[in-house]
Parts: C-alpha cells; sequence; structure tokens
C-alpha cells in the first residue's frame, strides 16, 4: 500500500481545447511545444502578454474524456473564464473548441509512492490513463508527485479504490512551498511578473526550440542576455507571519516582497544579490531566511 495521500484542488478548473487545429491554434500561443503534449505525456506551460508578462499557467494533457480527445488545461479555477476568453481573442477561423469541464476535478497526489501507485516513471510529465481519466507526474518537478484530472463525481472513491488517504489542502501546500514551488495565481503578479524570475525554465514550462509564440521574444532576450535580476525563493520565516506583500529588508534597505506562505514556510521574490553571503533580512517583526531548493539555478556570483 502506498504511503501516499491525495488531495482535490478546489482551486483548479479544467478548461478542454478541442477541434482538428487544437495543437497549431495552442502552438502559437503558448511557451511550451504543444507538440510533445499527448496522452503519455504532460507539459507545464504559460500564457504571456506581448511584453512576456505573466497572465496565465497551467499543466495540459491529451484525454480523450467522451467522444473526442482534446488538450486538456489544469488551471486555476477563479480565473478559468479569463484564460477562456484570451484564448478566444485567437481563435479566427481555427477549428477549435474551448469549453470549461465543471464536470472534472484536479487532484494532487504526494508523499512516499505517490507516483508508483499509477505504474508511472519518475519523470516529469509522464502520463497514462487512470480509472475514467489520466494521471501524470507532475510536469515541473518529479518531487512534486503526480496529478489527476478524474470525473468529479467519482474522483475521491477512484483514489480511495488506489490506496491513497485524503488529505487537506494545507498539508500539499506546505509540500509545495518546502520544495520552492510557486503556485501561478498566488506568487505570481498579473501583467507585472516575468517567467524567468519564477523558475519557468527550470520547471519545464519554457521549449526554447520552438517556433514564437505571445512574448517569446522578450522572454528569450531576457535569458540569453542575462536580465533576471530577481528569484522567488523557498524561505523560511522566524517569526509572526506577515501577509503576502510585505516588504522584505536587508539592513534597511528593500530587496523583495514576501508571497505566500504557511506554518514557518513561504516564498519571496528577491533580488538575486540577498541572497549571497549571510544576510539578515526582515520582513515586519519576522526574520526571513532563504534557502536554495536542487533545482534551482542562479547565475554566476558576479557581484549582481
Amino acid at each position: 500500500m502506498p504511503d501516499a495521500s491525495f488531495v482535490l484542488l478546489d482551486d483548479r478548473g479544467v478548461l478542454a481545447v478541442g477541434g482538428p487545429d487544437r495543437r497549431q491554434f495552442l502552438q502559437g500561443l503558448i511557451s511550451n511545444d504543444v507538440d510533445k503534449v499527448g496522452a503519455d505525456r504532460a507539459r507545464y506551460a504559460a500564457l504571456l502578454t506581448a511584453q512576456g508578462k505573466y497572465l496565465h499557467d497551467f499543466t495540459m494533457v491529451e484525454c480523450a474524456l467522451g467522444a473526442d480527445a482534446a488538450i486538456l488545461l489544469d488551471a486555476e479555477a477563479g480565473r478559468l473564464a479569463d484564460l477562456k476568453r484570451r484564448l478566444s481573442l485567437y481563435r479566427l477561423r481555427a477549428k477549435v473548441s474551448l469549453d470549461a469541464r465543471p464536470d472534472l476535478a484536479v487532484a494532487a497526489v504526494f508523499g512516499d509512492g505517490a507516483i508508483a501507485t499509477f505504474g508511472l516513471v519518475d519523470q516529469p510529465g509522464a502520463a497514462r490513463p487512470f480509472a475514467a481519466g489520466i494521471a501524470f507526474v507532475d510536469p515541473r518537478l518529479a518531487a512534486l508527485g503526480a496529478r489527476c484530472i478524474l470525473p468529479r463525481s467519482d474522483a475521491p472513491a477512484a483514489l480511495t479504490r488506489a490506496g491513497l488517504h485524503e488529505a487537506d489542502f494545507a498539508a500539499w501546500d506546505a509540500h509545495r512551498l518546502g520544495l520552492g514551488i510557486p503556485d501561478g495565481g498566488r506568487d505570481l503578479e498579473l501583467e507585472k511578473s516575468i517567467l524567468l524570475e519564477a523558475g519557468f525554465d527550470e520547471l519545464n514550462g519554457i521549449d526554447w526550440q520552438k517556433g514564437c509564440y505571445i512574448g517569446q521574444e522578450l522572454t528569450a532576450r531576457t535569458k540569453y542576455r542575462g536580465l533576471v535580476k530577481r528569484r522567488l525563493v523557498p524561505v523560511v520565516i522566524d517569526g509572526p507571519v506577515p501577509p503576502v506583500g510585505t516588504p522584505i529588508s536587508n539592513l534597511g534597505r528593500e530587496v523583495g516582497e514576501l508571497r505566500s506562505s504557511r506554518d514557518g514556510h513561504g516564498l519571496a521574490l528577491l533580488r538575486i544579490e540577498a541572497l549571497r553571503g549571510n544576510q539578515k533580512l526582515t520582513a515586519g517583526d519576522a526574520a526571513i531566511v532563504p534557502f536554495r531548493p536542487d533545482w534551482l539555478q542562479l547565475p554566476a556570483d558576479d557581484g549582481g
């Protein structure tokens, strides 16, 4: 029996992109290569402004739920209508359908044995059918565990039958924060954040070999000119936890701000120079201690 847990992510929704032109349609819009998405492979991607700023992020996997196959976007539920609206602006004459699927639920599965529960290989994005839906290794980082998209009416029962235990959202959120993984709607700023600040390169959210997409030119320029000066990093919060957006200071000089947090752990957007050496960072009355997860890469120590 796996010692793993599942949580139904009520903050996630599913947008089904169907029709014969679905791949070509998405390919010109988003940051990852849609041709690498299939029933056996999920991908992580973002939709950007023309200036390369964050609008939406989502995982995507192909699945036949009903008569026709579709690419399912696992996205922020509260902004799913906005994602559909923005994609619709580019539909023009493409043979594409965009359908919200409230009948589908997204679940996160994490802990020892999470990936093995579904017979998946331990590689980001590996996918296979499960129950009446699909399961896949989180395409950002395998250490996060697996995700499932399932009919809402049967999701808890199907996951319980697989030997998993239901957990609350707080347990999943603590797992995410411990690995330093951003939660798009909570940790990125709409029309302000850039992908490379939020780890999209290391977290498999950008394909540098694919063709053009919205915001591609500025995203590439940021990478190849070394223009990233801040990073979202996990932090330990020693003291009363300040609210989201609280400035973080180093001896009176502002060097970043706090983002989502829980139980003394959080994410912070910090200037890279503030991550070098033993700096004394504070936010409100709390001490902030950043740490670097294995997956996170920083530029060479050139003085910032």
